[in-house]
Formats: structure tokens, C-alpha cells, sequence
């Protein structure tokens, strides 16, 4: 055969393998760009704050802090042929349903699903969390390691008709953990005089090793919540007075 001829047929045959799935699918992205990002978040939120912000009946959400996920700060979306399978995680089912469950829909499966299509699928380009279950299971041990409904309490920082301050409460995080969290908060509406506390950002190195969360152009990127939990109208708290609610009160 031919140099040339040879040549062809080689790039052929490349190009038939992927377009008919002989290459493994899981590891086939759309862009190199997708493997760009430096960090993880570790999201907790405030389940009466979801509520609140939700048109949803939401009457009796978990009074303690769950699980939103764990992001990569950059890439999303990172493998769309990746698709999410709950029996790779049934073993895992109990866990979470407690710590991570959809407060406002009751098919849990659909936030585990949009959660792992978003985010696991760019986290698992990390071999420590290539699979469904090493995901998840991340998640879950990040949230028994950081412990935050427990040091909330310890803190004195506790749900009710009191107010702190935000700069009170990231400063005794701090003392804890020894870093900087990001906290997030619902603005105040007409009427209110205070911000809703409603998320918790603990950032991670790709070695899982706390650091400091910072602010940047990509960060404020994803200052926001999820729309498809109604947390998109979160953003970075102010300084100022904010409101730890024990109850829902809807606000729409």
C-alpha cells in the first residue's frame, strides 16, 4: 500500500471507531478546554432558603444544612454521552437521600442526575473520581469531614428570629476551618430589611485540601445558584445584617 493511501486509510479507520463508539465514550469530550479548571467547590444550602425562593409547596424542608454539590470551578456539561445511572449508586441511596435530597421535587433522581451531568462529568476527569459512585461518595465524606451543621451549633450560630452579621459568622467559619468560605445570601425584598442566608462555598484544591475561597471573573460566573433548584437568584452577601431562618416564609 501506498504512503499515502496507507495514510488515509489509518485517519479513516480513526474516524470510523469514534463516530461508531468503538472509542470509550466516557472519556470522549467535545473540547480540551473542558479539563481546564483549578479547583472544587463544596456547596452546602439552606434548605428553608430554597424554599423561600421557590413557587413550589415547600412547607417541612430539612432543618439542617444538605448537600448542592461538588463543582469544579470552571467546566460544565463535560461529557453529554455520560449518562447518569442510579444503580451505580444504590449502595449509596440512604446517604442520600438524608444529606442531599431535592427539597422541592420529589424525584430525587432527577437533581442527583442533573448534578452528575453538569459537574460529575468534568470532576471525573480526576481518577479519583472517574465513576459515579467515587463522585457521590466524595461528596458525602467532604460532608461528614466538614461537619458545618455541627460547628454552626458549637459557634452559637444557631436558626431563629436572630440576626447576625455576616462578617460574625464568616469570621467564626474561619476560626474552624482555617480558611475562607463563600457565602451566599437571597437579597432583601420589599418589605424586608435583612439578607437571607442560603449557601455555604468551601473550596478545595484537586487534592481535596482546603484553601481559601477567592473571588475572580470566574467566580462570579458561578456566584450564582442552580435554576434548576430555584437557587439562581443567590449571590455573594453583603457585610451586613443576615437573617438564619428557622421557617418558610414564601415570599411569592
Amino acid at each position: 500500500m501506498k504512503p499515502m493511501t496507507q495514510y488515509c486509510f489509518i485517519v479513516w479507520c480513526f474516524w470510523f471507531a469514534i463516530s461508531h463508539g468503538s472509542a470509550p465514550s466516557k472519556f470522549v469530550h467535545s473540547s480540551s478546554h473542558f479539563h481546564d479548571w483549578k479547583k472544587f467547590y463544596f456547596v452546602y444550602h439552606w434548605p428553608v432558603t430554597v424554599c423561600k425562593m421557590s413557587e413550589n409547596e415547600c412547607s417541612n424542608p430539612p432543618m439542617y444544612w444538605t448537600i448542592h454539590g461538588l463543582w469544579t470551578d470552571k467546566a460544565e456539561d463535560c461529557n453529554k454521552t455520560w449518562h447518569f445511572n442510579v444503580t451505580e449508586i444504590k449502595d449509596l441511596l440512604v446517604d442520600m437521600r438524608q444529606y442531599w435530597p431535592d427539597v422541592l421535587h420529589e424525584n430525587r433522581t432527577k437533581f442527583w442526575k442533573h448534578e452528575w451531568d453538569k459537574h460529575g462529568t468534568c470532576a471525573a476527569t480526576l481518577e479519583s473520581l472517574n465513576s459515579q459512585k467515587k463522585y457521590f461518595s466524595k461528596a458525602l465524606e467532604l460532608y461528614e469531614k466538614l461537619d458545618l451543621n455541627s460547628y454552626l451549633v458549637k459557634l452559637g450560630i444557631k436558626p431563629g428570629n436572630t440576626y447576625y452579621q455576616l462578617g460574625s459568622i464568616k469570621e467564626a467559619l474561619t476560626s474552624v476551618y482555617n480558611v475562607t468560605p463563600k457565602i451566599q445570601c437571597l437579597s432583601p425584598e420589599q418589605g424586608e430589611e435583612v439578607q437571607t442566608i442560603g449557601q455555604i462555598k468551601f473550596c478545595f484544591t484537586k487534592d481535596f485540601i482546603l484553601r481559601n475561597c477567592t473571588e475572580s471573573k470566574v467566580d462570579s460566573y458561578f456566584a450564582h445558584g442552580n435554576m434548576i433548584f430555584g437557587t439562581e437568584e443567590l449571590s455573594i452577601c453583603n457585610d451586613t445584617l443576615t437573617n438564619y431562618p428557622s421557617h418558610v416564609q414564601l415570599s411569592k
